[in-house]
């Protein structure tokens, strides 16, 4: 793959005062529970590799204790790894110094919360600026900059606000509007929405699309939550005990399951949702049609179009006709996904 922004070779973490004796025995075919149970050290990565592309939102989810936070917090060397390699823009991070760790941190890359991470003695617009201070911009610019991207999250008016006086959502759009402002490629997003009640998450995972299709930024987003990478991922890769298990775009990781584990992920998908017309459409230039829809509308979208139309014309980014979809098409692969795995 070219034009990889992050990549990880080989990344183990193991938790404990022994590491590097745990990391035989683990790289001898030792399990995770066992080495637990026998030496008390906790393997919190697994031999992962990861690829994540220029422009990508690429989720990395799991159930709670399978690694995810951890792997995150490796890209910026918050936590460093037992064994492997990791590069950002094609830079070792392993192998820099602490100057040249901080410089990175603070140039190159940035990290969205949970806990939304704010400063509660700090306005809205000090804590977006905050970033810019610590990189020794002026107050003039990292004022204009942060009131810009305020107005980007649809905050503005809330300024001089103090994070208290704001709801969980504003809160978490004050952490990305922080993130945002620091013109960086790479954004670390760590569980940024899952403590958000469902309509106010929904409405931020909307915003993150909208704003991701006019920043083409580079995207790590971790969730618990298969709903949410369906919706927003570009590619998902799923991890068990420290482990990569299986990866793809989010289509194949329904379509294609790769163990029971993540059978039980996707058991309850909507898979109207989950399947793109571009993977069923038939292709070919039909000439002119009633109705079109994007390559990227998915069969949900299109199966109350049929109501109207025999068949429905499928179009690229440009607005060119690459296929056509009738309802039979999507009627037969949602019957054939529908079967149990």
């Amino acid at each position: 793959m070219t034009d990889l922004k992050i990549k990880m070779r080989g990344v183990t973490k193991i938790f404990g005062p022994r590491p590097d004796e745990v990391l035989t025995a683990l790289r001898s075919g030792a399990s995770k529970d066992d080495l637990q149970a026998e030496t008390g050290h906790v393997i919190g990565l697994n031999n992962v590799d990861l690829d994540v592309a220029q422009g990508q939102l690429h989720v990395v989810m799991g159930l709670s204790g399978s690694g995810k936070s951890t792997l995150i917090r490796h890209v910026n060397r918050l936590i460093d790894p037992t064994a492997g390699s990791i590069e950002v823009n094609g830079k070792d991070v392993l192998g820099m110094d602490m100057d040249q760790l901080r410089l990175f941190r603070r140039t190159e890359i940035a990290m969205v919360f949970q806990k939304f991470g704010l400063l509660p003695h700090r306005s809205v617009i000090d804590n977006v600026g905050y970033g810019l201070e610590i990189r020794g911009v002026s107050k003039k610019q990292r004022l204009e900059t942060a009131e810009e991207w305020i107005a980007k999250v649809g905050l503005e008016g809330y300024e001089n606000s103090r994070p208290h006086q704001l709801s969980g959502g504003q809160q978490q759009r004050v952490g990305l509007a922080r993130a945002l402002a620091m013109d960086v490629d790479i954004l670390l997003m760590d569980e940024a929405f899952s403590a958000l009640d469902p309509l106010i998450r929904s409405g931020m995972q909307d915003e993150l699309l909208v704003l991701q299709k006019d920043l083409n930024k580079t995207i790590l987003f971790i969730t618990h939550d298969f709903d949410e990478a369906l919706k927003i991922g570009d590619q998902v890769t799923v991890l068990q005990d420290g482990a990569v298990i299986q990866s793809g775009r989010p289509e194949e990781i329904v379509l294609n399951p790769a163990n029971e584990h993540v059978v039980e992920f996707v058991a309850d998908v909507n898979r109207a949702r989950a399947i793109h017309v571009h993977t069923i459409m038939e292709t070919g230039d039909f000439g002119p049609c009633d109705y079109r829809v994007n390559a990227s509308a998915c069969c949900e979208d299109v199966l109350p179009l049929f109501a109207e139309h025999d068949w429905v014309g499928v179009s690229d980014e440009n607005d060119k006709i690459i296929g056509k979809i009738t309802a039979k098409q999507v009627i037969k692969a949602l019957a054939r996904h529908s079967a149990p795995v």
